[in-house]
This record gives structure tokens, sequence and C-alpha cells, in this order.
């Protein structure tokens, strides 16, 4: 962590939300994009927005993929530096989510000017610039504007060949699910604001949430995996029905699959949850299956909005140990088989 600047102010006293949490939710996002003209006319447009997918894919010739998408939020801590890589490690795992390598960096950057000094703002710059780095990447422009919150993020540019995309619709009946991260991010993020997070927890959330998810490149090169997309701010349940709908199939999730970050069921148990995840639930809910007797907290975890979470991954069952064991030895420790894939009509289904 940086060390504080001098009177420097707390960057989420100016947000009304922070990380994925500020996302709109599933249901508001669809009725916004009711209506729009569809992108079918491109034959080169390989994935766009029929399945919600995490990126966009262009195909130049019959070797090369371009890979276009962009994130943003407002913070969801106060220290700059790490304001700015989580939202770096955030964006770009997009591109790793559609088994792409990332090749550049825009930044988007909008702070209330008069409210936050150039020093603060250029640690965020810092920190978005660190996990470029880190990813082998350069941030080569962007675009800033005055705004009444600060927001902070990234838009990138990343190649596959057309091969090794992976979209979150090729889920096949009898795959098995993985998930890469622990899940509670949210409820960290909750209880930072309410000043309840221990310094070991915080150093939790900053590790996962800045931990790139380039393993995903390397997965888009195995025909084994059928389906990936990283899990943000919908929770758990929402990008799975995500991947459920486009697939045409149902993806059954072990309640107790996914791992927790240490201190989440503590805190969820104490009713330390973001409006994020009611309104997940409330958007979603009618085509997710519960246990009868499943515990309220336990559902909030599910719902809960992850920034920069963990790769939800769809693979071939007899290669989902070799999988598994691949990616926790790449660095990803709270890697966990969660559930699988059976026949259905786009719906989840949790089981107890």
């Amino acid at each position: 962590m940086a060390p504080p600047l001098e009177n420097e102010t707390r960057l989420t006293t100016l947000a009304h939300g922070g990380g994925c949490g500020c996302k709109l939710a599933p249901s508001v996002l669809q009725e916004l994009l009711a209506g729009q003209p569809m992108a079918a006319p491109f034959r080169q447009l390989l994935v766009g927005t029929e399945t919600s997918d995490d990126a966009a894919v262009w195909q130049l010739d019959d070797q090369q993929c371009v890979i276009a998408t962009t994130d943003f939020f407002m913070p969801m801590v106060d220290d700059p530096f790490d304001f700015g890589r989580i939202a770096a490690t955030n964006a770009i795992s997009d591109v790793y989510a559609m088994g792409g390598r990332p090749l550049l960096a825009l930044a988007i950057l909008g702070m209330p000017l008069g409210k936050l000094q150039p020093a603060i703002v250029r640690e965020i710059l810092r920190g978005g610039a660190a996990i470029c780095a880190e990813a082998g990447i350069p941030v080569a422009g962007g675009h800033s504007i005055d705004s009444p919150e600060p927001i902070y993020g990234l838009a990138v540019i990343g190649t596959c060949r057309p091969a090794e995309i992976r979209r979150n619709s090729g889920a096949c009946p009898g795959d098995a699910l993985l998930l890469t991260k622990g899940i509670g991010v949210g409820i960290y993020s909750a209880a930072f604001k309410k000043g309840a997070l221990s310094a070991a927890a915080y150093a939790e959330l900053i590790a996962t949430t800045t931990l790139l998810n380039r393993i995903g490149a390397e997965l888009g090169r195995d025909p084994a995996v059928h389906a990936m997309t990283d899990v943000t701010g919908f929770g758990l349940l929402g990008h799975a029905l995500e991947m459920a709908r486009g697939a045409l199939v149902t993806l059954r999730i072990r309640v107790d699959g996914p791992a927790l970050l240490t201190e989440a069921e503590r805190l969820v148990r104490e009713d330390v949850v973001t409006g994020a995840s009611h309104r997940n639930w409330a958007s979603y809910g009618a085509a997710v299956t519960l246990p009868a007797e499943m515990p309220l907290w336990r559902r909030h975890l599910l719902t809960d909005p992850q920034t920069s979470g963990g790769l939800l991954i769809a693979c071939a069952p007899d290669h989902s140990d070799a999988l598994l064991a691949r990616i926790v030895a790449a660095g990803y420790p709270q890697a966990r088989w969660i559930g699988s894939v059976e026949p259905g009509a786009g719906t989840v289904r949790i089981d107890g």
C-alpha cells in the first residue's frame, strides 16, 4: 500500500458506490439495451452483445482476432494506488476471459476537480500503469473529464487466434465448472466502508483484486476448455446465469463449492451486504433454484458483486482435475471445482 498523502481525502466518501458494485442491475441493463440494433450484418464480428459476453471480438483474417473491452468504476478503497491497481486488473480481465492476450490499454479518467489533490490522481494513474506493466502492456493514451465522482478504468485491446476464443456460451452438458478465485469481495468492500474490515482482510482484498487472470490466455489454447467468463458485478449467480442462457443449459453449483475470502462468512452473517447483492437477486432470482433450507446469508454470498473476480470455466469432465491442478500451480490457490453442466433451458440450480 502506498503511504498516505498529506491531508488525503478518502476516495470512498466522494462516491455513492464502488468497484463492480456500481454496475447497473442485470434487469436494468436488459431494459436499456432492448431494441438496440444488432451487429449481425458485420460478418467479421465474432462476438458482440448477443450473449452478454466479456468483450467484443473482431476477426481480421484466418489467423488473427482483435478483442476490445472497456471497464471503469468508482473507488472501493481509499488508497489511490490500490484503487488504480484494482480498476486496471478488472479491466484487463475481460481480455483474459475471452482466451486472449492483452496488447495495450487506454486510460479512462473522471475526477472531481477541486476535491482531489493532483498527487492523488497521479497515484491512481500510477497504480493502473503498474498493473499494465505487470501484464506486459503499455498505457498508450486515454481520455479525462471533470466529473462529480472519481472514476477510473481502462479500455483494453487484445488478440487471439479464432480457435482460441472462449465465449461464455460454449458450455456443454456434462462439463465440470471451475472457479479460479474466492468470493466475498463486495462484502469486504461494504465492511471497509463501515470501518469493520481488519487489516488482514484488507490485505486479502487487495491481493485477490489485483491478481491478474492471465491464466485465461493459456486456457484459451486448451481444447478441453469450452467456455469462460469472469465473475464481476452480477455475482457468481448472475454470471453463471449468463453462461447458462448463452448455451441453453443448466448450471448446477454446489452451495459450498466456491472458496470464500477468510472473513466473508462471518461478515455476511453479521448482515454486511451490499445493495448490489439485493439488486442482483431481484433481477435474476426467478431463474435460480435454491435448496429449500438454504440460509439467506449463503444466497448473499452467491449474489455478492465481485470486483476483479475469478474466471468461471466450463471444461471437459475428464480434464477437470488436471486443469484445476494447473490453475492452482499457476498462482490461484483458491481455485475450486464448484459444479457441473447439464441439459436445460438457461437456468442455474444450487445444490445443498
